[in-house]
C-alpha cells in the first residue's frame, strides 16, 4: 500500500469511527492518530518489550481505546471498510510484540480503559473486562473476601484479555488448574460487530476463548470467571541455593517432589546465573519459590517427608493472606509491600527481552543439569533465567482436548527460558538472542517431543510464522500443533466458522479450515 493509500485509510478511519461513535467522548480523547501529540505516549504506555520500542518498530495508524462496546463495534466496522488489520492489546506483555505491531498497516484496539471487575462473593464469581489487570483483578478480590481467589499469574501487569485467552497459569495451578479453565462465560464481539456471550456464540467458539481466543477470533470484552476457595490465611517460602549449597542435587531431586507432592503446594524454581563470591567467576541461583494452601506447620511436615534435603526451617515460612502472597511471589515489589502496589499497572520493568517454553515429561539427570549451568556460564551474570512450574494436581486430572490448551497429564512441570539484557546495540541484542536459542537448542533431548510443546501465552516466532496473506492450515501447522497439538484442527474449524475471511490475523493467527467441520456454531 503507496504512502497516499496509507493515509486516505487512515483518514477514511477515522472519519468514519466518527460517523458510527456514539459516545459523547470527545474523539481526540478515544481515536490517536499519528498527529494526536499523545499518539507516541498511548503507543508506549503499556508496551513491556523494548525489542519493539524502536524508531524503526512499525506504528499503528490509529490507535483507539475504546470506553464502551460500541467503540470496538465500530472500529471493527471501519477497519475493515478502509483496509487496514487489527491488534488487540489489553496488558502489553506479547513476547513477540503481536498485539501491537504489524508489517501491514493496522490499528491497535487498546483495551487498558475497560478495566471495571464486579466482583458476586455470594455465587464466587466476577466479571471482568479484559483491559484489568491481573493485580486489579486480585486486589477488587480481596476487598471483598479473604477466602475467595483466582488462580492466574504471578506478574500482576500482565492484562486479563491476553492471559485468561491463552490459558494462564500461577501458584494455584496445580490445585485449580488454569484461569482459562475458571472461565465460566465471556462477552465477544464477532467480525461482524455482533456482541456475544456463551449461549448465543455457541460452546465451540467459547471452547476455542478459553486457551487460543488472543487475537484470533474477534474481541473478547469481558470474561465471567468462577473464583475459587483459600483459607484466611496461606504460607509462602522462598529459599535460595547455589552450586555450593547442593543446588544440583536439589533441583534433580524437585523433579520428583513437586509435581507429585500435596495440590495444596505449589514449589516453583526461579533459576538464574550470578557473581560467584570467588572474583570473575559465576554460579548458579535456585530459588524455590512456594505457595501452600495452609499454616506454616503442615507445610514444615510435608516438606519434611517429602523434601527434607531442601532443609525448610520455621523461619523460612511466612503465615499472610492469599492477596499478601500474590505480592511477595510477583519479585517485581519490595518486600512487605502493601496490597495496593497490584494497581499499578506499569510496576513491571521494561526489558530488553528474549523468552521461550518448553514441557519436561521425565526427570533430567544430574548430568544434563550440569550440562545446563555450563551454558548458563557463558552469558554475563543475571542474564540468563529460566521458570521451572511443576504440573501435577489438577492439571493432571484434566483431559487435554477439555479447552484448547493440551498441555496436560504427562507433564512433569514447563519451563520458561529467558534471557534479558540492558544494551541498544543490534549486536548485543543478537548476541544475547544467540544465547537463548542456543539454550533452547541443549534443551532438546530433555523436553516433551512429537511435537516439542509450547506455550501459546509466551508466543515464539522461532516456531514458525504466517506468510503474507492468506496462509493455509497446514502451514500454519508448523507452529500451532507445537501450542495445541490436536486441538489446533478444531480452532481452526472454529476460525472457519466465525472469521471465515482469516479478518483477525498476524504471524501466528489460526488460519480457517473449510470443509471439515465436525462442529456447528451455535451447538
Amino acid at each position: 500500500m503507496s504512502a497516499t493509500s496509507v493515509q486516505s485509510s487512515r483518514e477514511g478511519f477515522i472519519d468514519c469511527f466518527n460517523l458510527h461513535s456514539k459516545n459523547d467522548t470527545p474523539l481526540s480523547h478515544i481515536v490517536y492518530g499519528p498527529e494526536n501529540p499523545s499518539h507516541e505516549s498511548v503507543f508506549g504506555f503499556l508496551l513491556q518489550e523494548l525489542r519493539f520500542a524502536t524508531p524503526t518498530t512499525p506504528r499503528p495508524q490509529v490507535i483507539v481505546t475504546p470506553l464502551d462496546e460500541t467503540h470496538i463495534q465500530s472500529a471493527i466496522h471501519c477497519a475493515k471498510k478502509h483496509g487496514l488489520e487489527i491488534r488487540i492489546r489489553s496488558g502489553g506483555h506479547d513476547f513477540e510484540g503481536a498485539s501491537y505491531i504489524s508489517e501491514e498497516p493496522f490499528v491497535i484496539l487498546d483495551l487498558f480503559r475497560l478495566n471495571s471487575i464486579t466482583i458476586d462473593v455470594e455465587n464466587a464469581t466476577a466479571w471482568v473486562q479484559s483491559g484489568a489487570t491481573l493485580g486489579e483483578l486480585y486486589y477488587e478480590i480481596s476487598k471483598k473476601s479473604r477466602t475467595l481467589a483466582f488462580p492466574a499469574g504471578y506478574w500482576s501487569t500482565v492484562g486479563v484479555g491476553g492471559h485468561l485467552s491463552g490459558g494462564g497459569y500461577g501458584a494455584l495451578l496445580r490445585k485449580y488448574g488454569l484461569a482459562s479453565d475458571n472461565v465460566i462465560d465471556a462477552k465477544f464481539i464477532d467480525v461482524n460487530g455482533k456482541i456475544l456471550d456463551r449461549k448465543s456464540m455457541g460452546e465451540d467458539l467459547f471452547w476455542a476463548l478459553k486457551g487460543a481466543g488472543g487475537g484470533n477470533f474477534g474481541v473478547i470484552v469481558a470474561f465471567k470467571i468462577k473464583l475459587v476457595a483459600v483459607p484466611e490465611n496461606v504460607t509462602v517460602f522462598k529459599v535460595r541455593r547455589t552450586l555450593e549449597q547442593s543446588a544440583t542435587e536439589l533441583v534433580h531431586k524437585w523433579q520428583y517432589v513437586a509435581p507429585s507432592v500435596h495440590e495444596d503446594l505449589t514449589m516453583a524454581l526461579r533459576i538464574k546465573n550470578v557473581n560467584s563470591s570467588q572474583a570473575g567467576k559465576q554460579t548458579i541461583s535456585v530459588g524455590f519459590e512456594s505457595l501452600f494452601l495452609g499454616g506454616a506447620d503442615r507445610l514444615l511436615s510435608l516438606m519434611q517427608e517429602n523434601f527434607p534435603e531442601l532443609g525448610l526451617v520455621r523461619e523460612d515460612c511466612s503465615e499472610m493472606s492469599w492477596i499478601q502472597s500474590v505480592v511477595e511471589l510477583a519479585d517485581i515489589y519490595p518486600a512487605g509491600a502493601p496490597p495496593e502496589v497490584l494497581l499499578n499497572k506499569t510496576a513491571a520493568p521494561k526489558q530488553y527481552t528474549k523468552q521461550k517454553a518448553d514441557y519436561v515429561e521425565k526427570p533430567i539427570s544430574v548430568e544434563g543439569i550440569e550440562g545446563l549451568w555450563k551454558v548458563f556460564f557463558e552469558i554475563g551474570p543475571e542474564s540468563g533465567a529460566m521458570h521451572w512450574t511443576p504440573c501435577g494436581g489438577r492439571m493432571a486430572e484434566t483431559p487435554e482436548s477439555e479447552t484448547p490448551y493440551p498441555h496436560r497429564a504427562g507433564n512433569i512441570f514447563m519451563i520458561y527460558e529467558a534471557v534479558y539484557w540492558n544494551e541498544k546495540d543490534a549486536a548485543v541484542s543478537q548476541r544475547h538472542i544467540d544465547w537463548v536459542r542456543k539454550l533452547y537448542e541443549y534443551m532438546t533431548p530433555f523436553v516433551a517431543k512429537n511435537p516439542r510443546s509450547s506455550y501459546f501465552n509466551y508466543r515464539d516466532y522461532d516456531l514458525g510464522i504466517n506468510s503474507k496473506g492468506k496462509t493455509s492450515y497446514e502451514e500454519a501447522s508448523v507452529w500451532g500443533v507445537k501450542y495445541f497439538k490436536d486441538n489446533f484442527k478444531r480452532l481452526a474449524e472454529v476460525k472457519a466458522m466465525v472469521d471465515p475471511d482469516d479478518f483477525f490475523r498476524s504471524e501466528q493467527t489460526i488460519p480457517p479450515l473449510f470443509g471439515e467441520c465436525s462442529t456447528s456454531l451455535g451447538k
